[in-house]
């Protein structure tokens, strides 16, 4: 490991720092400006003025808003190569501190999200690994609320857009809330938070023209990501169907970073935690997204609240992976680096409890909206590690909830407060709702001996205590601007995520890439990102180049050349997937004339084995039918197939005739097809087939076939309806 050098003064004072590792050049720039690329410690890009720059040469120092010179704009101030965030750090204060007051009053991030309220029950305790009350008995429960998100877009902004979903669980335990915050997906993009200002800046809408919203296909987000190769396992995931999701129903959620369990004996232990969906992984394909986002752009809202609503409950598993010090040292990677995860295959995940969501809020602001997470709210048994990006999100978070909500006491607020007794000596604040009786607001104090209330006291034996054991192979005499050595490889599970998924899987992928950069109007911003795939798989980084017609650019250098791991089927959805009907939804088809009993008998059919039947006519009104008439829940054309996991026809020959000549209806069935999705009809039907291209495979059925082979995607279809790169 490189020893710490003096590094160089300006004229300024700097941040609290004095030390600073040695870094080597980058690759060469053909910039003008008098700037030098280096590498950190770590493979980060760090793009420094030279010492003799002038003015009105196009590149200034780099300050903070006091005017003081910043010497990294990299990395966290620490305690150790691998130690704590420490709160001296005025420059990481002050530029989270900044962006976390950037906006009022909506969310800067995750401000379209959708909650639901529920219930946690421990299914396995696990006392020998945490103190933590939840997981001492099998069968203790706790309430629970859950709020799910898109991460770029506003409030106002759709549903389904490609992107990573937040995954925020509040448990009101008897200890305390407990705020595992976490996304859809187990790595991020970045492995200091002190980087996390700049990815949601370069991400949002583009500071000169107000747009592309809800979107990363542009080009400050790509310039970023092209110049943080540590973003490269993120974006694997993020352009992978993993960021469009199905339902909400149907993610798993991840902690992200590495926390600790603590037992009674104060033994720790790293873990990292899981919620795995008990209704499996589904995603849409990039087409059905987009239309499903002019169809209905509350549609995983929409989902979630209806399941909810019909009592169809969606629960999820927790799951933990757990390890220790020895098993993270021997590890090629840093386990407190957020950008790696932990192969389900090397250290199995093991299921603890189960989180079921029964009930909708009744009103979105005052709960939904108002919800405040927090990562620093933990119970006793459960602990922090040194993960850069959690240390940051420590204080990031916090600072946050008082700017959106206006107080320090947010706390009270229902959705926020604790179903546990709370006390203590913090009174006053601007929107103080309780009453505190007696003039102790301070401690210690002896006021009982007066006879008077004197508050509460701390408690040693059963308080939240800190881990105390140093064994993270950190010197935390040291404070540096540093990243750990181990932090360095960029690619490598990147990799691991790429050739783990189907050969489908994989085109889904490119073209995702394809798209997303087809959208980039800077050619040298295609060309990096293009040489970093070169280090995750020379094929895709082929395909690449040839979906966006440009010659394949030379292989970027890469801080720490990547290295084979075993493929892991846990990282693919469609070797997950469940050939179920449970919490999906079929849409049928029919018209005047259809047969009743035909259409009662199969959606009885489909709710038996779990799924449900959305009926579609030409008009939503009650329709006359053979045997009777029939109300549809949703007319033709507001009604797109986009909707549904399945679909079906049952119509009369004339009736098919008819509905052969409106758009819609072709429409219906030709999406469906091209989404590899199973259509079961009738005899009747085969006009409207025809018209929409449905070519017979075995997806395309009898209806009365449907429940019996089932609602899976029918994956071989796809090279025949579209050209993926």
């Amino acid at each position: 490991m490189p020893k710490p050098t003096s590094e160089r003064r300006s004229a300024a004072p700097t941040s609290a720092d004095s030390r600073r590792v040695a870094r080597k050049p980058s690759s060469p720039t053909d910039r003008k400006a008098p700037i030098e690329e280096t590498l950190g410690n770590g493979g980060e890009l760090h793009q420094d003025v030279a010492e003799d720059v002038t003015r009105g040469s196009g590149i200034d120092y780099l300050t903070d808003n006091f005017g003081h010179r910043i010497s990294d704009n990299q990395n966290s101030l620490r305690a150790g190569e691998r130690g704590p965030t420490l709160l001296e750090d005025f420059v990481l204060r002050e530029k989270i501190f900044h962006f976390d007051h950037e906006r009022i009053p909506e969310r800067i991030v995750h401000a379209r999200g959708s909650g639901a309220h529920g219930v946690f029950e421990c299914t396995k305790a696990i006392p020998e690994l945490t103190k933590a009350s939840i997981f001492q008995k099998k069968g203790t429960t706790c309430p629970v609320f859950v709020r799910f998100s898109t991460v770029a877009g506003g409030a106002g902004s759709i549903d389904t857009p490609r992107d990573v979903r937040g995954f925020a669980v509040k448990l009101y335990t008897d200890s305390g809330n407990w705020d595992l915050v976490g996304n859809n997906i187990p790595v991020f993009f970045i492995q200091d938070a002190i980087k996390f200002p700049d990815l949601v800046h370069s991400v949002k809408m583009e500071a000169d023209r107000g747009y592309p919203q809800a979107a990363s296909a542009h080009d400050t987000f790509w310039d970023f990501i092209g110049l943080m190769p540590e973003s490269m396992h993120m974006i694997m995931w993020a352009m992978s169907d993993r960021a469009i999701p199905r339902s909400f129903r149907m993610i798993e959620g991840f902690g992200v970073h590495t926390f600790r369990l603590v037992n009674a004996k104060g033994e720790g232990r790293f873990v990292k935690f899981h919620w795995k969906p008990v209704l499996g992984i589904e995603s849409t394909t990039w087409d059905e997204a987009v239309k499903i986002a002019g169809a209905d752009p509350d549609f995983l809202r929409r989902d979630l609240y209806e399941a909810i609503d019909q009592g169809d409950f969606p629960a999820w598993d927790l799951g933990i992976q757990v390890f220790d010090e020895a098993w993270a040292a021997q590890q090629p990677y840093d386990v407190l680096d957020a950008t790696k995860l932990i192969p389900e295959e090397e250290i199995p995940v093991q299921v603890v409890g189960r989180m079921t969501l029964n009930r909708n809020p009744s009103n979105f602001f005052a709960e939904t909206e108002q919800a405040a997470f927090l990562p620093s709210n933990l119970i006793p048994g459960i602990d922090f590690s040194n993960d850069p990006l959690l240390q940051g999100r420590l204080f990031s978070y916090l600072d946050t909830q008082k700017s959106r909500l206006g107080t320090t006491n947010f706390h009270q607020i229902p959705i926020n407060a604790p179903k546990c007794p709370f006390q203590n000596f913090q009174r006053d604040g601007l929107m103080q709702t309780l009453v505190p009786s007696g003039r102790a607001n301070y401690e210690p104090n002896s006021l009982a001996e007066a006879g008077e209330e004197s508050g509460p006291r701390a408690s040693p034996e059963t308080g939240f205590t800190t881990f105390t054991a140093n064994d993270e192979r950190n010197d935390a005499g040291q404070k540096l601007r540093i990243r750990a050595e181990l932090f360095a490889d960029h690619y490598s599970q990147a990799r691991l995520f790429f050739k783990s998924q189907t050969e489908n899987e994989q085109a889904h992928i490119a073209s995702a890439l394809v798209f997303e950069l087809s959208k980039v109007t800077l050619e040298h911003v295609r060309e990096r990102v293009v040489s970093r795939l070169r280090n995750i798989d020379e094929g895709l980084a082929r395909r690449v180049a040839t979906g966006l017609a440009i010659n394949l650019p030379g292989k970027a250098k890469a801080a720490q050349e990547p290295f084979e791991m075993a493929r892991s089927d846990a990282l693919s959805i469609q070797k997950q997937a469940k050939n179920t009907f449970q919490g999906r939804k079929v849409g049928l088809l029919y018209a005047e004339g259809s047969d009743k009993a035909a259409i009662d008998e199969l959606k009885a059919a489909i709710e038996a084995a779990g799924g449900s039947v959305f009926l579609v006519a030409p008009k939503v009104g009650a329709i006359p039918v053979k045997g009777g008439v029939l109300k549809a829940d949703g007319q033709l054309a507001g009604s797109p197939s986009v909707l549904f996991d399945a679909v079906v026809s049952i119509l009369m020959p004339a009736q098919a005739q008819e509905l052969s000549s409106d758009s819609a209806a072709v429409q219906w069935f030709m999406d469906a097809y091209w989404h590899c999705k199973a259509i079961g009809h009738c005899k009747g039907s085969q006009v409207l087939l025809d018209k929409a291209g449905v070519q017979k495979d075995d997806g395309v059925m009898p209806y009365a076939s449907l429940v019996s082979i089932g609602i899976q995607r029918h994956w071989e279809r796809e090279p025949k309806v579209r050209i993926l790169a």
